[in-house]
């Protein structure tokens, strides 16, 4: 069933309001920005008032955060995509105070928390003239629990004593947990006012950066230079107009780096340009590439919603993957996935279950997650009486103990951090989860198939 949206009178500031959201949503899709999956993602907490606001406007030299007196200005995460030196692309993310009161604060504070399952660096800023509180040793021993990289930032280091001078603010340590230690290069006294250690403070965030994975890539190193792969992309009612989406974009790009060529083509076009390749094309638009190439491609790489057709059309000598099984082998545990597709063989009248989705896209009359996933299922089953729920965005439940299975999407909008938790989540709980390309592979007979370029992943 298609939805129409209706037409609502808007106040000035709901337009601009509206008209901000579109153009940071224009920037994100941008192809020359990094994604703000691959960028660093630095949260910043504090209690409110300790200055985390400031903090974020002085390391960056720009006035993104609203500075106030007043209690609870920030009320919800807000990211922010940009270039920290000498950090690089970076997503920092302003969260709520932790100290925050009432039911809606409780409400805030949660998702304050819930942030800290996709930062990569965590910065506590404390108001160095109080020293730790309560509140920001607990989310500290959530921080070291989960063994985020972090900064604690004494902040308002100007209201100490002659702080700058010599002297020092209320010892970390000295708390009524003896346990409990801060070590001292994961701390430094700033001033927002004074400036004081600020650039100090940028480089010791800096050097908390995670330390890329040089051996993982998502399809470079299946590739060989000079390598042609062709790559699949339906351009139905649901493809989003004039781009491609994320995960071939990267694929795209991953293929150039290995020094080898992609070809995109529709799943409707898929067997006439594999016939064209290893001879001489007549009237085709590749004409002069494909002389060039003379030779059959390396590999086939498809959209998960047309796996079936992908498989009919490719010839069985070529190996064949789906976009989405490479970036469960890219951010994901593949495995783990692979594992959970089997669920699918095994699920009972009544079972529950949970379709997830990093990104929050509009969905279209035959959305993948939420119609054709849900019907393939059904027929796989005989149609059993199944439940299906389903998330988006930032959602996604603590308690998994409700359902059967978990599909998830490629996730190509989330970090690895935050993906890594999910699966971990999962596992943890003994709920079997898979992905949309494991998923729809299994379901369209062709997973062993499409397994076969990335077997290394598996072992």
């Amino acid at each position: 069933m298609c939805y129409t949206i209706s037409r609502f009178k808007l106040t000035a500031k709901e337009f601009l309001r509206k008209k901000n959201t579109k153009k940071e949503i224009t920037k994100t899709m941008s192809l020359n920005s990094t994604p703000s999956a691959d960028r660093v993602h630095i949260g910043i907490f504090d209690r409110r008032n300790a200055g985390k606001s400031s903090i974020i406007n002085a390391i960056t030299g720009q006035n993104l955060a609203i500075v106030s007196d007043v209690l609870g200005t920030t009320t919800d995460p807000v990211p922010k995509a940009m270039e920290l030196l000498p950090l690089g692309p970076v997503v920092i993310i302003d969260t709520p105070g932790l100290d925050d009161i009432g039911e809606l604060g409780e409400l805030r504070v949660k998702k304050a928390y819930q942030i800290l399952n996709k930062t990569d660096i965590a910065v506590l800023v404390i108001d160095a003239s109080l020293g730790m509180t309560p509140e920001d040793l607990s989310i500290l021993k959530k921080i070291q629990d989960k063994k985020i990289p972090y900064v604690v930032v004494k902040n308002k280091s100007d209201l100490c004593s002659s702080a700058e001078n010599g002297a020092v603010c209320p010892n970390l340590d000295s708390m009524s947990d003896a346990s409990f230690h801060i070590d001292a290069s994961n701390s430094i006294e700033v001033s927002t006012v004074t400036g004081y250690h600020v650039h100090e403070l940028k480089k010791l965030i800096a050097s908390q950066a995670p330390e890329e994975d040089q051996d993982k890539y998502l399809v470079r190193d299946l590739l060989n230079p000079n390598d042609f792969v062709v790559l699949v992309v339906p351009i139905d009612s649901a493809a989003p107009k004039g781009r491609l989406i994320l995960p071939q974009q990267q694929t795209i790009r991953d293929v150039l780096e290995a020094g080898a060529i992609s070809i995109v083509t529709r799943d409707t076009e898929l067997k006439e340009t594999l016939s064209s390749l290893g001879k001489k094309p007549q009237d085709t638009a590749l004409r002069q590439t494909l002389e060039q190439l003379g030779k059959k491609p390396c590999m086939v790489i498809t959209d998960s919603q047309v796996f079936a057709k992908a498989a009919a059309d490719t010839p069985s000598d070529i190996p064949l993957t789906s976009f989405s099984i490479l970036l469960s082998r890219y951010k994901g545990n593949l495995k783990l996935q692979v594992e959970g597709a089997q669920m699918l063989d095994k699920l009972e009248d009544g079972d529950k279950i949970l379709v997830c989705e990093g990104c929050t896209h509009h969905r279209q009359c035959d959305d993948i997650g939420t119609v054709k996933l849900p019907r393939w299922i059904r027929q796989h089953t005989g149609n059993k009486d199944l439940h299906f729920e389903f998330t988006s965005g930032t959602e996604f439940p603590v308690d998994l103990s409700p359902y059967k299975l978990i599909i998830h999407c490629g996730g190509c909008t989330l970090n690895e951090r935050e993906m890594q938790y999910r699966l971990k989540c999962a596992e943890d709980q003994g709920v079997p989860i898979t992905n949309y390309g494991t998923a729809i592979a299994h379901l369209k007979g062709v997973l062993e198939r499409s397994l076969i370029p990335v077997r290394g992943s598996l072992e």
